[in-house]
């Protein structure tokens, strides 16, 4: 059997399922496990060192947050990504990102604006770490954050139910090289714009920070189109 993931090392302070679960995303994200591919716990588990239950259980998962469908009698797959998948949703978020970004601007409180400042720090701190875990997390603190500021429970409520799709691409494109230096300086000249309550300047770069993560996911579609067409 041909090994494509590496054996998970134990964490102290991590549950087994955690870790495991953090693997196979990683290993969507940069392309090992491709869409479409099926998953099969047993390799899956061989390969990794593991038994079959955190296997199992990182794939329920994987499918909650977008990364994996289950089709009936057949198993869990890779969640393919067309380039029409991703122009959809980003012309979705950019308009979303934008409105959120001038309300926010218009009505956002001073603990809000310490919350969005604080969230920055850690942005940066992953950054610096490269550690693209933590600042996922720290980036969706960051846009939720400015959603909660815009005072618009529907905008809440919609982007909710775009979250699946948002954090897959969030992963993929901040997985990018320099992708993460670029979003830190973009995120700081969003808070600049709202923390001087420039609306029309927000909503500007809100939607050029959107715009660009979109690029960055194209290019790398099709980086990875062109290599598949080679092999």
């Amino acid at each position: 059997m041909e090994r494509r993931l590496i054996p998970v090392k134990l964490d102290s302070y991590k549950p087994l399922r955690e870790i495991v679960f953090e693997s196979l995303r990683e290993a969507i994200i940069n392309g090992t496990l491709k869409p479409g591919e099926r998953l099969m716990e047993i390799q899956l588990a061989e390969e990794m060192g593991v038994s079959r239950t955190p296997v199992r259980e990182a794939i329920r998962k994987l499918e909650l947050e977008g990364f994996v469908v289950m089709v009936p009698r057949k198993g869990a797959y890779v969640a393919g990504i067309s380039l029409k998948d991703i122009a959809d949703v980003f012309e979705v978020r950019a308009a979303l990102e934008s409105l959120a970004a001038g309300l926010a601007a218009e009505r956002i409180t001073e603990e809000e604006l310490e919350a969005l400042e604080r969230s920055l720090v850690k942005v940066a701190e992953s950054t610096e770490a490269d550690d693209l875990t933590s600042l996922i997390s720290a980036d969706t603190d960051f846009h939720d954050i400015l959603y909660r500021a815009s005072r618009n429970e529907r905008l809440v409520q919609i982007v909710s139910n775009l979250r699946e799709q948002i954090q897959r691409f969030r992963m993929t494109s901040l997985s990018h090289p320099g992708r993460m230096r670029v979003a830190l300086e973009e995120h700081r000249k969003i808070v600049e714009a709202i923390s001087e309550r420039n609306v029309e300047l927000a909503q500007q770069l809100a939607r050029e920070h959107i715009e660009n993560a979109e690029n960055t996911m194209l290019n790398m579609m099709r980086k990875m189109e062109e290599e598949g067409a080679k092999g």
